[in-house]
């Protein structure tokens, strides 16, 4: 291995580290409204370098454990509850980067830092055409159109969504008194 090497694929991984998290809905949410307070966007920042920090010093880490970390930080920092789906992706993404990452592979943590930057910008402009498709019959509606965001505080309101048709719906009215954010589809 070429002197410096390591400390290359590390700034990689640094970079496809923010790009992941930079790429995922259900945190550019929280830090465009603000959930993570008047720092929000530094909270967003270091989330990044925790995230780098956490996989350095684990070695093996599960994806299960992964999820749990991004889960904790998100409540933690922003009091958002992830419900979109999305926890088990981005933990995958960056667990992926991290194998690169410790097997020196450079090129792979390029390409996966690419594909995950194009692939938002296709998300974007999804969005961006329904959001315009709607105006017309909804006022204020901007990118994230696909999104719901309700807010809540207590965990108990946060149960996982079945893939059953009838399941039921939180009312905005059932979970307004204590302060969590839930990110979920729209059904």
């Amino acid at each position: 291995m070429m002197a410096g090497a390591g400390e290359d694929s590390r700034a990689l991984f640094r970079a496809g580290v923010r790009v992941a998290l930079e790429a995922w809905p259900a945190l550019q949410i929280a830090v465009d409204n603000g959930f993570g307070g008047v720092h929000s966007q530094e909270k967003a920042e270091w989330l990044g370098s925790a995230v780098e920090d956490y996989f350095i010093h684990n070695a093996d880490l599960e994806l299960d454990e992964v999820e749990d970390f991004l889960g904790e930080l998100m409540t933690n920092e922003f009091d958002t509850v992830v419900e979109d789906g999305s926890l088990p992706q981005v933990s995958q993404q960056l667990q992926t980067m991290f194998h690169h990452f410790q097997r020196g592979d450079g090129a792979a943590l390029k390409e996966m830092a690419s594909y995950i930057t194009q692939r938002k910008y296709k998300v974007t402009v999804t969005a961006l055409k329904t959001a315009r498709e709607t105006d017309e019959d909804e006022d204020g509606a901007d990118s994230v159109e696909e999104m719901e965001v309700t807010t809540t505080n207590e965990a108990a309101a946060v149960q996982p969504e079945t893939s059953d048709s009838n399941s039921q719906t939180i009312k905005e009215e059932d979970i307004v008194e204590d302060g969590w954010t839930i990110v979920r589809r729209k059904k």
